[in-house]
């Protein structure tokens, strides 16, 4: 890559989604800020195509996440795919009422109308080969173009109107189009089209340059482009596939694009699980946010070639960093970084290489491994960094800032080895294909295959490991389980039986989620076996599909591990001073920040629980977590030039958090750590089933096998009065506290070949008798799947009285909650 020659701005457009968010918290606002989302796609208000997924209900979270702008699918609002073609004078009123409904929202100028999706196929047969019968199609098309478009600007006249967005790139119809558009006033605000196929990376560039060459032949000025439908199923979700799409769209400067959606609703197509959990896609896109300045010309060693590795590069000179991310291919790559400039950079520089890799569709993954932190020289600005035993699936990111007065952090250097499926020793099992770039719209699978049919009495799966030393690992079991219960394999190591491992339910059977299980394990050679029967353990309930068995080796001291984010890598303002003078600072450099000036650090933690939050500082400073104010934590004030460790015990779900540094006056910030809790005080847990718990109107007690306590409660909701209430939460003192529920949610729209249609279900939540709060429980696949959600209350001294109903919707299965302090002091 060529820092010195510079293609403008980093602009981003390319994380955006259709379907990305289903409800109101469905995902959380921590895994949407950090990603600078350009736009999303959504149903029309009384869509009947999903169940969820409302433009106008999921606006406001969206964009107090700074979202740019949401698209709105007018077409959705019919229940069947392909759309019901009951004609124009059915349609024209729909139209109308989406228009009137928007209207009356405070966010109507954030909203983009798309009057027609994928016309080229839905109710016109734009891809007639037949002249005479494209021409007669051509023309349908456009006289419906102009009525609905003329009606929306009517009722709106400040719109914005996306199309003619084909699920291709069209010349013939984009040659016609625009001419025909432009003489009558006609042309959409946003130019739209898909790209979905996975060998669209060959070809799209093309595709590109052609439309704009339309455009000049036209003679109209360059409209922003939306390929607001982009990505096969086999690459959403992968670090290394979504960077190949994203690099191309960044490269062509589209001012937007949307990952489609071939995943439920809600999960920004398949880069999250359940409702706080990043997966390694996720953070892919972070990485991808987190670039800024200006794009640098990154030539990769085999441009516009699928499933090689592509990338993007920034400069920031006000920040003094450089940014190079890679992936999408399997070779060993070297990366040569030149024209670094000196004035910027110095003659030393340090440099960081992490990684993150494909966790499965529903499965978390923790923030990038770092693989190299160290100082280098430069040499003519010039620096070559060989990245070696690729991962295919993984993105790496590679960050340069000046160096030789920081202090280097250390690299992972944990032991971990994979193992393919479809390598071991399978009986009486099937290995099958999923998806490849030909395949494009089957799921993803490491190594693109899995192992399926192991449900016979000797199925049987044997892996062979080596483990380089005796300790306990983990063994992450990555699985597919549609069998809508928790089903099971029976676990052998070299022949003993372990006992039986608990699979809970996955969407379907290739929709990948991990179980992990701990071992102790002598250094050498092992077999281990998944099996569906042993002799000692019996036969397993149910039947899973294998893809993939990582291996990973745990702290020999049983210690939690320190996870450190570098302030200078935070997300910043722009105007704050990153500085690289030598103060013993950790990492390269630190942030100078003043009054007004804030410093968000995006952290991860992989289960419920209490964690020490170490801020390195000078100078005294506020704190946010989440978006809220830490009430009674604060970073005090220093002696001059004096670095403090200011700990904060704070109770984290699982997942994602935004720790925000806001200073009084001048703070200088180094790092944060984040260690979990050796030690903490006893978390309040109730079950729901409780005879303590009072239950009114439908709402009962009943049994559940995988629920915590072997019962749940169901029938809150639905209806005033049917409720649940826990009349005795006690707090040692009154103030922030977080209730964590857990429940179960199976319910389900009508799907069709592509989509689920799940559905997310509301409970209303109650501290002593005040202003309800709601809460979006997103679906879980199974009613034997309990997942969990925090909620932050306030509760007052001594005895709390928390309740849970709605008015209209009935809530989730509720298995048990637990509550705590949000902080120790």
């Amino acid at each position: 890559m060529d820092f010195a020659d510079r293609q403008g701005p980093i602009h981003g457009g390319g994380n955006g989604f259709l379907y990305g968010m289903s409800d109101e918290g469905v995902p959380s606002d921590n895994l949407l800020e950090p990603l600078d989302i350009r736009s999303i796609a959504q149903a029309a208000p009384f869509g009947e195509q999903h169940p969820g997924g409302n433009a106008l209900d999921v606006a406001p979270q969206f964009l107090r996440n700074g979202g740019g702008y949401v698209q709105i699918y007018m077409q959705e609002v019919y229940p069947s795919w392909p759309y019901d073609d009951l004609g124009l004078e059915d349609y024209l009123p729909k139209v109308e009422r989406t228009v009137r409904t928007v209207l009356d929202s405070p966010h109507r100028d954030s909203f983009v109308y798309v009057p027609f999706n994928e016309p080229d196929w839905i109710w016109y047969e734009l891809y007639a080969g037949d002249q005479a019968e494209y021409e007669r199609q051509r023309d349908a098309f456009f006289a419906d173009w102009e009525t609905v478009y003329t009606r929306i600007r009517e009722l709106h006249p400040d719109a914005r109107i996306a199309g003619p967005n084909e699920s291709v790139y069209d010349h013939r119809l984009l040659a016609d189009f625009l001419p025909w558009a432009r003489e009558r006033d006609l042309l959409p605000d946003l130019m739209t089209w898909h790209e979905l196929p996975t060998t669209q990376l060959a070809h799209y560039r093309d595709n590109y340059a052609d439309y704009r060459a339309l455009e000049r032949e036209v003679g109209i000025d360059p409209l922003p482009i939306n390929i607001n439908e982009w990505g096969g199923r086999r690459d959403l979700s992968v670090p290394g596939r979504l960077l190949q799409f994203i690099a191309m769209f960044e490269d062509t400067d589209v001012d937007a694009g949307g990952q489609a959606y071939w995943n439920p609703s809600g999960n920004l197509s398949g880069s999250v699980s359940q409702t706080n959990r990043p997966g390694g896609g996720w953070w892919l896109l972070k990485m991808y946010a987190d670039l800024s300045g200006e794009q640098a010309t990154l030539t990769p060693p085999q441009p516009n070639t699928v499933d090689t590795a592509q990338g993007l590069a920034s400069i920031d000179d006000e920040r003094r960093q450089a940014r190079v991310l890679v992936g999408g291919g399997s070779d060993d790559v070297d990366v040569a970084l030149n024209h670094l400039d000196a004035d910027t950079f110095g003659d030393t520089v340090q440099v960081t290489v992490s990684t993150t890799t494909w966790s499965g569709y529903d499965a978390d993954a923790p923030p990038p491994r770092v693989l190299l932190e160290t100082e280098l020289p430069l040499r003519d600005g010039a620096l070559t960094l060989p990245l070696r035993d690729v991962d295919e699936l993984a993105a790496y990111e590679i960050v340069v800032q000046p160096g030789g007065n920081g202090i280097p952090g250390p690299a992972d250097a944990t032991w971990r080895a994979s193992h393919e499926a479809e390598d071991a020793r399978i009986t009486d099992g099937e290995i099958v294909t999923q998806g490849t770039p030909e395949n494009w719209n089957q799921p993803a699978a490491s190594g693109t295959r899995d192992v399926q049919e192991l449900d016979g009495e000797n199925s049987a799966v044997s892996f062979d490991i080596t483990v380089p030393e005796d300790g306990r690992y983990r063994l992450g079991v990555l699985y597919g389980n549609q069998t809508g219960d928790i089903a099971q394999q029976a676990l052998r190591v070299d022949g003993e039986a372990i006992g039986l491992l608990d699979y809970p339910a996955t969407l379907d059977w290739v929709y990948r989620a991990r179980k992990d299980v701990d071992l102790e394990l002598t250094a050498g050679e092992h077999e281990i076996t998944l099996a569906k029967a042993d002799p000692e353990l019996g036969t397993a309930t149910g039947a899973v599909t294998l893809d993939r068995l990582d291996v990973t080796a745990l702290p020999a001291d049983g210690r939690p591990v320190p996870v450190a984010y570098q302030a200078e890598l935070a997300r910043t303002d722009f105007e704050m001073t990153h500085r690289y003078d030598a103060r013993g600072q950790s990492g390269a450099g630190y942030v100078e920040a003043t009054a007004g000036q804030e410093t968000t650090f995006v952290l991860s933690v992989p289960s419920d629980g209490y964690y020490d939050l170490t801020v390195r500082h000078d100078g005294a400073a506020q704190l946010r977590l989440d978006g809220a104010p830490l009430t009674g934590a604060a970073l005090p004030a220093t002696g001059p030039e004096e670095w403090h460790d200011g700990e904060q015990r704070v109770f984290l779900t699982a997942g994602a958090h935004r720790l925000t540094v806001l200073p009084e006056e001048r703070v200088l910030l180094d790092a944060l750590t984040v260690t979990e809790a050796a030690e903490a005080p006893a978390i309040t847990t109730v079950e729901a089933e409780d005879e303590a718990n009072e239950l009114a109107g439908t709402a009962q007690r009943g049994e559940s096998g995988s629920a915590s306590g072997g019962g749940q409660v169901t029938g809150v909701g639905g209806g005033e009065g049917n409720t649940l209430t826990l009349p005795a939460i006690e707090a040692d003192e009154a103030g922030q506290h977080v209730l964590v529920v857990h429940y179960a949610n199976n319910e389900r729209g009508r799907g069709d070949e592509f989509n689920h249609n799940i559905v997310s279900r509301p409970v209303e939540i109650s501290v002593n008798g005040g202003e309800p709060t709601t809460v979006w429980l997103r679906n879980t696949w199974s009613w034997g799947n309990f997942w969990a959600v925090g909620v932050p209350v306030e509760l007052a001294e001594g005895t709390n009285a928390v309740t849970f109903s709605h008015p209209t919707a009935e809530a989730a299965h509720l298995d048990r909650f637990d509550v705590a302090p949000l902080l120790l002091e």
